[in-house]
């Protein structure tokens, strides 16, 4: 640490004064008495020296790639690079330990003595200096996890070997607490920077030795000096904006002529375009395998982050040690199967013996005493209120026990107890499900809502039987359960395929004509079969029953339409991760192929169906990284009906009536506005980055991104299917179409395009969407403002 006066050429007195002000305030807040404080803190303050006065200048000179000795060095390092990564080899095995530990930071005198942690017992001995940043923290989640990592080049395949994992903290207090531990594994994965491109915080930042380095980078050689018995070049880099996703920091390349890195130190800066970071810093150390090769040793990172000022700081703190390399020949049975990724049984009930022969370095005294800490906070009273209503709050649902016991039923969705439509008006709604602690197989799931205007009453009743025993929900992984499913509610016609129509407060504000709305009474049986590696199969039938409410009317004949449906689906997602919580599965990574193929038979005269029918459909989603030019996400539909069926029953593209914005529906399209027999189409969205914005003065203070997108609908409607080509009437057999619908033209698509700012003071989402074609519609509407809430880095 240093405290002292800072000058540069260009700092003004004001700068002078913010400097002196957060030294202040940070004495302040550390300003501790003894006996309020753990005695190992009191070895920090013997460390803090006055320093005297430091002069820093800095003449800036342009900088130039030619003629760059840094850069010619860089362009050998990047070569070389291609022979020095593991994969060059033919095969690898090796070991590796992680550790992630995250915890409240920057704990003041206050804290101590009020505050929601003030009368917890143990909060006094759980509290340590953290050595990274000389602040006490409070740590609230460890994990650890011990691999085996293997590869084979030809063909390619790789394998990872869970050995050993635990978890402690306060995912164990929240039931969606997974959630917490797959999100900071995701959030902060291990990085390579042998590697191109290198995904942090859910963003993708350029390598420094990467092929896209000398462009995106400024290199500049500092001086040479040893690193352990090495001698290396130093060189210091940082990009060419600041404010895009890339590193500030060194490379020590080896001073020979294999221009191998021996080290290298990233730091994200504070005033990069990456949110809630108040520091980001990243160790990685090279060196010689004992057979020569030349392998990653450690990998250390620590970031403190800041959401909002009246919230807590959060450090989190991810080491991970690798040894035991070696490239010997490794035998086929070891990459047999398709799952990349093999747990050993009881590999999550390890017990201290196992992590004392292979944990590397100790556990600190909080981390240890961190189990006993949490249930001192759930035996708290007062703080199992706090934390009942922000599990509430979080997870959407409350939980119900008897006895003190674990919680058999969980209440909700908290979002959907109040809703609108215009049918329906006012709408209240109670639901819940029944959890493992009940029954670890067997699961109850439905509700019982009422409208107040069509004083019309709804339900569903949803029994699921799993196969494999369940830790709470049957939405974990991996699924094999059969589900009865009975049900009456109502919909827009073009959410007739979608299992749960969403009704919630936040889809109540709509824009456009929201009244031609059907009632749909359904019971399904439901076959599902999940793969560890990413093929979901499945298989369901379905009987169900169709009204028209609102302004929706079929004929004065039919009143309504039953079918009989026999659906196959399969669904492939390589490398897919998830976590099953109480609002369903949340993905934790989008940068994977999505890939879903479907197909309905209808089928006349069984279980009451009056229709034959067949429908297949196509979807692929990914996200595809566009160097520092931020990411594209793309949607592709592919529909088709093969038959002469009445309206309800051709392909209806999802609109979107509601000022949020919704993913994969149309947001200027009205209910019901195209109806068709053939439909393609496709949503693409580029988000910038801030790429654009980081270059406009006063703008890019802001942090906002830019985005870009345009959604898109080519369909078309056969002669069999058109009831005016037909010759339809009354009792013919098709329905005429209400009135508002169209058939598309099959050269003019259907066209609406996007332009947003996003990171709108960190958390806000507003786009502009205005609409190309089919403008002399009467329901059509030509533009509109769009928004969600968003939190991301």
């Amino acid at each position: 640490m240093m405290y002292g006066k800072i000058k540069t050429r260009a700092q003004s007195d004001g700068l002078r004064f913010v400097s002196f002000f957060y030294c202040l305030l940070f004495l302040l807040t550390f300003s501790l008495p003894s006996a309020a404080m753990p005695a190992d803190s009191l070895k920090w303050y013997e460390r803090v020296q006055q320093l005297d006065e430091i002069m820093v200048r800095s003449d800036k000179k342009k900088y130039s790639r030619k003629a760059n000795p840094a850069v010619e060095l860089m362009r050998k390092v990047i070569a070389a690079r291609r022979d020095t990564r593991l994969s060059a080899h033919d095969y690898y095995h090796y070991c590796k330990y992680r550790k992630l530990t995250m915890a409240v930071n920057d704990i003041s005198h206050d804290d101590f003595e009020k505050g929601m942690f003030a009368g917890i017992p143990g909060f006094f001995r759980q509290v340590e200096l953290c050595p990274h940043n000389n602040k006490l923290i409070l740590p609230v989640v460890v994990t650890e996890a011990y691999t085996q990592e293997t590869f084979r080049k030809d063909p390619r395949d790789s394998k990872t070997i869970v050995r050993g994992y635990r978890s402690e903290g306060i995912n164990k207090v929240f039931r969606s607490g997974g959630l917490i531990t797959a999100a900071l594994a995701d959030f902060f994965p291990d990085i390579d920077i042998y590697d191109n491109r290198i995904r942090l915080l859910q963003q993708s930042f350029t390598s420094p030795i990467g092929d896209d380095a000398l462009r995106f980078y400024r290199f500049t050689i500092v001086d040479t000096l040893s690193v352990g018995t090495d001698r290396c070049v130093r060189l210091r880099f940082m990009p060419d904006n600041i404010l895009d996703f890339g590193f500030c920091g060194d490379i020590y390349v080896m001073d020979d002529s294999s221009y191998r890195v021996r080290r290298c130190e990233l730091s994200v800066p504070k005033r990069g375009g990456v949110n809630f970071v108040d520091g980001l810093r990243i160790l990685q150390e090279f060196g010689a395998a004992p057979g020569g090769e030349w392998v990653m040793t450690l990998d250390e990172m620590v970031g403190e982050f800041k959401m909002f000022d009246f919230l807590k700081k959060c450090i989190v703190i991810r080491t991970t040690h690798m040894g035991g390399h070696y490239f010997a020949a490794l035998p086929d049975k070891l990459f047999r199967g398709f799952d990349k990724e093999l747990v050993e049984r009881g590999a999550d009930r390890r017990d201290d013996s196992f992590w004392d022969m292979y944990r590397p370095v100790d556990l600190t005294h909080g981390e240890r005493n961190l189990p006993e800490f949490m249930r001192n906070v759930k035996m708290m009273g007062r703080n199992n209120i706090l934390l009942t209503a922000l599990r509430s709050i979080v997870e959407n649902y409350v939980e119900v026990g008897a006895g003190g016991r674990e919680a058999l039923v969980d209440i909700g969705p908290v979002n959907a107890i109040i809703s609108n439509n215009s049918v329906d008006g006012f709408r209240t709604r109670i639901g819940g499900k029944t959890t493992a602690n009940l029954n670890r197989h067997l699961f109850f799931n439905g509700y019982y809502a009422h409208g107040w205007k069509s004083r019309a009453d709804y339900y569903k009743a949803e029994l699921t039987y799993s196969f494999r025993p369940k830790i709470y929900t049957p939405e974990e992984r991996p699924k094999r359960s059969i589900t009865l499913t009975s049900v009456y509610d109502i919909c827009f016609p073009g959410d007739r395929g979608v299992a749960d129509p969403e009704h919630n407060m936040f889809t109540a504000l709509t824009w456009g004509d929201t009244e031609r709305m059907m009632t749909y009474n359904r019971q399904r049986l439901t076959f599902e079969r999940e793969e560890t590696w990413g093929l979901t199969s499945s298989l369901m039938i379905t009987a169900e029953e169709n009204m028209p409410r609102g302004k929706l009317m079929f004929t004065a004949a039919t009143q309504s339409i039953r079918t009989t449906e026999l659906r196959a689906g399969l669904r492939f997602a390589p490398g897919e991760r998830f976590v099953a919580t109480k609002r369903g599965r949340r993905r934790i990574n989008r940068d994977v192929p999505v890939l879903t193929l479907t197909h309905a038979v209808g089928i006349d005269g069984f279980l009451g169906g009056g229709y034959d029918y067949n429908i297949t459909e196509l979807m692929f989603s990914n996200r595809f990284w566009m160097k520092s030019w931020g990411k594209v996400d793309v949607r592709l539909h592919a529909a088709a009906q093969w038959n002469s069926v009445p309206f309800p029953l051709l392909v209806i593209p999802s609109a979107n009536q509601s000022y949020m914005l919704r993913d994969g529906m149309f947001n200027l399209m009205d209910n019901m506005e195209f109806l068709s027999d053939r439909c393609l189409s496709a949503d693409i969205t580029w988000d910038i980055g801030g790429k654009i914005f980081n270059r406009v003065p006063f703008v890019r203070d802001l942090r906002w991104r830019e985005c870009l997108g345009v959604k898109a609908m080519w369909s078309s409607l056969t002669s069999k299917n058109n009831p005016y080509e037909a010759g339809c009437g009354t009792d013919g057999a098709l329905m005429p179409f209400p009135d508002d619908v169209h058939v598309m033209s099959g050269s003019t698509p259907y066209v609406e395009i996007m332009a947003g700012v996003h990171n709108v003071f960190r958390f806000f989402d507003i786009e502009y969407v205005r609409r190309l074609t089919y403008l002399g519609h009467p329901t059509a509407k030509r533009q509109g403002v769009r928004f969600r809430f968003k939190l991301q880095f």
